[in-house]
């Protein structure tokens, strides 16, 4: 992969090998690197996830009125939304919302276990356009 293929996003967590456990575990990213307990990436097609923990400089960098989950989030396609549910609540993770439907498809939120959120999104079934 060339940086030009590759999204990243920064997620401040207080534990990075529970934060890869919990990527590779549970969402099919996969270890690109690791200097844990300061850091580590984990890569999920073109999303690499930028896991820093409290002594990267990716953390100190952050303000201290500036720390916590927002509500920004990574976004997660699935195909089957109430699968990817039952799956993740039978491995006991907790969700920070009910399934939200709307014109486009229907979402859930859950969160790492730094609190930063995850969208999991099934797309709305649509027609193929006709010829």
């Amino acid at each position: 992969m060339t940086a030009d293929h590759v999204a990243s996003v920064r997620y401040i967590v207080d534990d990075v090998q529970a934060a890869i456990d919990f990527y590779t575990t549970h969402f099919g990213f996969t270890l690109s690197f690791s200097a844990a307990p300061a850091f580590a990436d984990v890569v999920r097609g073109p999303l690499r996830l930028l896991l820093s923990g409290p002594a990267s400089s990716g953390a100190r960098a952050t303000p201290e009125q500036a720390a916590g989950a927002g509500r920004n989030r990574i976004h997660l396609v699935v195909d089957d939304l109430d699968a990817e549910i039952a799956r993740l609540r039978d491995a006991s993770l907790p969700f920070h919302s009910d399934v939200v439907s709307g014109p486009g498809g229907r979402q859930i939120l859950l969160a790492d276990p730094a609190g930063n959120l995850i969208e999991l999104f099934q797309p709305a079934h649509r027609p193929a356009p006709a010829p």
